[in-house]
Order: structure tokens, then sequence, then C-alpha cells
């Protein structure tokens, strides 16, 4: 599933409500500068989020440059891209129609994810896959759970760890993984994949 042109997808909605008499729900998925809706991550947030009734709205980026990793130019202006289309794809979107928000990020996605619901005043709760230290330079309102690997090779470990610390943001971290929270291991990642999405949808249930 290419990022590219998907438009928003309903769930059991009907008017501001949904039919059995809930409250309307989205789930807003942000994806990365490479890793796009069909990776298992957000394949799968996609997947639980649309099981618990959720209206799903994927932010399609395209055009960013390549060769960015190491390079803070490009970085930046990756970051100024993903914003910007971030704006234009859920310009209109009627926040106040949704009794429940949350947002479902991914490496830079995570970083426009904050900052778009702290620039609009969002109470979404925050699920951050891989984020960055500047994800966590904005307040954030709602319940945020944050996965990261100590050897993701795209930045460093201790800088996230103590940003979402300063942050109050809860965050599981494992001891190896790369920047997809991956190993090479195909049982050991599957079993992490288990593990993440247990605790997702403590989020998306409202558990406590």
């Amino acid at each position: 599933m290419d990022s590219a042109g998907i438009e928003k997808t309903q769930g059991k909605t009907d008017g501001d409500s949904t039919r059995d008499g809930a409250q309307r729900k989205t789930a807003v998925l942000f994806p990365g500068i490479g890793y796009q809706f069909d990776r298992p991550l957000l394949h799968f947030a996609w997947e639980q989020a649309a099981q618990y009734g959720y209206e799903v709205i994927p932010v399609g980026y395209s055009g960013f440059p390549s060769k960015i990793r190491g390079n803070r130019e490009r970085m930046a202006q990756s970051l100024r891209m993903a914003e910007e289309q971030t704006e234009e794809i859920l310009h209109g979107v009627d926040w106040q129609s949704y009794g429940r928000i949350v947002f479902v990020s991914k490496s830079i996605g995570t970083i426009a994810a904050t900052h778009y619901a702290a620039g609009h005043r969002i109470a979404a709760d925050q699920i951050l896959f891989t984020p960055f230290p500047e994800t966590f330079a904005v307040p954030m309102s709602g319940r945020t759970l944050a996965f990261h690997a100590a050897t993701d090779p795209w930045m460093d470990h201790e800088s996230v760890v103590r940003a979402a610390k300063e942050a109050g943001v809860p965050m599981i971290s494992y001891p190896e993984g790369n920047h997809s929270l991956e190993t090479g291991d195909a049982l050991r990642d599957i079993r992490t994949l288990e593990e993440i999405f247990t605790r997702t949808a403590e989020i998306l249930r409202e558990e406590p």
C-alpha cells in the first residue's frame, strides 16, 4: 500500500457517532521518510485501529530528498516538507467531531505529529515509533508511549531517552534493532511486534 494518493478511510461511523451510539474516533498515521503504510509497524497500526472502530486518516508524504541520514540540511528540509504536507493533507478535518483522537507516527513523522497536535491544540494520544529528540520539544496533552531501539543508526539513543524522560513520556527501549525496530531475527522481530501491539492496544482501547 503506497502512501501517495490514499484517501481517508471510514470506520463504522454515521454522523457524529458510531452506529452503536459511541463517539467517533480517528487514528491519524504519520509515516517516515522511507517507511510507508505497507511496513509492519504502520500496517498493523492501521489494522489495529480499524479493528477498534477508528476512522483511519493516512498522511502520505512525497518528494523527500535522497541521502538524508547524517545530513543536517537535508534532514531539516525533509522535516519542513513533512510539516507542510501534514498541514495540507489534514486541512479541513473537523477535529471537534471526534470524541477520541490518536496519532500514530514513525520516525520523522513523530516530529510532524507532535508539533501538529501542539500547534492546533489537539488533545491527541500519541504512539511514537522511533522518535527523534525533537519529537518531545513540544507539550503533549494526551497519553503518549514511545518505542525505540538502542542501536538505531539514525540518532543517538541516549539523547532520545533523555528527551522522553524530560517530557514525561514513557518509552520502551529495545537493546538491539535498527530504525525499523528489526534485528534480522524473524522470530525475535515477531515477538517484538506482538509486545508493541499489545501495548498500543491498551491505548486504543483506553485501558489504564
